[in-house]
């Protein structure tokens, strides 16, 4: 008799907590497609005279799944990426697959500790202000997200979000080796407080440890520290960064460097012309012993949209043989209608400094983007470039490639990005 009171009373106990999570649970399942087409004659470096432009056709495929109660945030989202006809097997039909290429791209639960407190934990993005140091990285069909525990709160009014991370490469029982060329440990600092309806205001710190060498346990941290600022009034719109480096680089020299971004636009009726620069500072000579460096990294942010869309300037060090670089942009962004935008966008690049390795005139070149967005549903965008660079001598021999012919660049994206399931 006791035995089958206390089954009831399960029963219904379980039967209570599955209605209580159906009343205050929601469920929502994202999707994203986006195959793209490119032609590459000139993309990431200049073209050579007799050489061939490449086509190809990449995709990402993502299911994000997101369960949210009260008290609880969990978010799974697994994707593919791939180069259509890049399987390797052989076919009787000389028809080629694609190699599979499936993986997490994020995995975390945030779990609500107090009022207005949460922590996630997990695989996840970490994406801030205007995307400079940390960014969804969103160009490259794979993204970027990262296996971090991130405190979020709200103190008097503000933002806060502090986080941390520590990475290993294999199932280690003694030392703590990782390559040289990833993060070991990442910790950031995040304050954010809107003044008003016009003002908002940003300050970031991050602290990101790499090892020195492949086969020492030595970590070395460089340390960013800077504001971003945002104004809005009428059709006017300005945004600045300013960040200042320090610590120590990879193989343990002092950093002493900095980053200065602007943007200034202004919306007049369907057309918004704006104009910016971004400047990150660079060595004027040889690194040799002690040296401080003074080239700013800009470690886990966007690179594609900064410094140009064909995308010449992604691993300052050899990039601009460690002479930083400067980027004085124009643009004009117009609305056509509702559906329709286009924008151009115009950069003259130069090296901040110039150093030993480096050619003694700063020139770089011009670099024009063209960028026409038609967006023919709530689901679904068609998006398209025409990218082309005109160098100088300086670049040339910095890339090594005197022999250049017209460089451009080409693409053609469809994203489609429906919402499958949504219950409350």
């Amino acid at each position: 008799m006791n035995t089958q009171i206390n089954l009831k009373t399960f029963l219904i106990l379980v039967f209570c907590i599955g209605w209580s999570i159906h009343l205050y649970a929601q469920l929502s399942i994202r999707s994203e497609y986006r195959p793209r087409f490119e032609v590459r004659d000139g993309y990431q470096k200049l073209a050579l005279e007799n050489s061939i432009p490449t086509a190809l056709v990449s995709h990402r495929l993502r299911l994000s799944f997101e369960y949210e109660t009260e008290n609880l945030k969990f978010v799974f989202t697994p994707q593919d990426v791939r180069i259509w006809g890049d399987e390797q097997l052989t076919s009787s039909t000389g028809v080629f697959g694609d190699n599979a290429s499936l993986d997490l791209f994020e995995g975390y639960a945030e779990i609500k500790m107090a009022e207005n407190t949460w922590v996630s934990v997990g695989r996840q993005q970490l994406v801030f202000d205007s995307k400079r140091l940390l960014g969804d990285r969103n160009w490259n069909q794979n993204g970027i997200a990262y296996d971090a525990v991130v405190l979020k709160c709200n103190p008097l009014g503000m933002n806060l979000h502090a986080g941390a991370s520590w990475n290993t490469l294999a199932d280690a029982t003694s030392n703590n080796l990782y390559p040289t060329t990833r993060i070991k440990s990442l910790n950031f600092l995040w304050l954010n407080k809107k003044i008003n309806e016009r003002i908002n205001l940003s300050l970031l710190h991050i602290s990101s440890g790499i090892t020195e060498t492949d086969t020492t346990n030595t970590l070395n941290f460089r340390h960013t520290t800077g504001l971003y600022a945002k104004f809005k009034s009428d059709g006017l719109n300005i945004w600045a960064n300013a960040y200042y480096q320090y610590g120590k680089s990879q193989p343990g020299r002092t950093v002493d460097a900095y980053l200065l971004d602007a943007d200034i636009s202004y919306k007049l009726g369907e057309i918004t012309p704006g104009v910016g620069l971004g400047y990150l500072s660079g060595n004027n000579k040889t690194l040799t012993g002690s040296s401080s460096d003074k080239l700013f990294d800009v470690l886990y942010g966007n690179r594609h949209g900064y410094f140009g869309n064909m995308d010449y300037f992604r691993s300052f060090g050899s990039h601009t043989k460690q002479g930083g670089l400067a980027d004085f942009f124009l643009y004009v962004d117009y609305k056509i209608s509702k559906s329709i935008n286009i924008k151009n966008t115009g950069h003259y690049f130069q090296l901040a400094r110039t150093n030993p390795g480096t050619p003694e005139n700063k020139n770089l070149g011009y670099e024009n983007d063209l960028i026409v967005k038609y967006k023919f549903a709530d689901w679904g965008t068609l998006e398209g470039g025409y990218l082309f660079f005109l160098p100088t001598e300086s670049l040339k021999t910095i890339q090594s490639v005197q022999d250049a012919k017209y460089s451009q660049f080409v693409y053609l994206q469809l994203i489609i990005t429906p919402v499958l399931v949504k219950q409350n």
